[in-house]
């Protein structure tokens, strides 16, 4: 993720050129801030309204928990976009290989905590 200060070699992702018919654009990263033990990373991600993670792939299955209330805009691989309702405390998970750009598509402040699951014993 180019705009992500903690760098997506930390994260797992793997970062994706822009789209060459993508016209430029010149959105706010969103803030990211984490523990990383070596068996999970918990990430919590801020965004302020229009704030975006940038285009990632997840490369573990991930478990997200919403801080606020909110709407995504998904920015998928293939250029389609979809948005997602999020409900404080509701959780949702998504396996690896998922890519897609997150966007905070509402009019507030929006935050959610990200674990991702690198390895588990046994």
């Amino acid at each position: 993720m180019a705009s992500d200060p903690q760098g997506a070699e930390g994260r797992g992702a793997v970062n994706q050129p822009p789209k060459a018919t993508e016209p430029l654009r010149c959105r706010e990263p969103a803030v990211a801030t984490q523990v990383d033990d070596g068996k999970v990373r918990v990430t919590r991600w801020d965004f302020n309204p229009g704030a975006e993670t940038g285009f990632h792939r997840h490369g573990f299955h991930y478990v997200v928990v919403p801080v606020t209330d909110g709407t995504l805009l998904i920015e998928l691989a293939d250029g389609s976009t979809t948005t997602a309702e999020l409900k404080l405390g509701v959780p949702y998970t998504r396996p690896a290989g998922v890519e897609h750009n997150v966007i905070n598509g509402g009019t507030a402040f929006l935050s959610f905590v990200e674990t991702e699951v690198l390895g588990l014993p046994g």
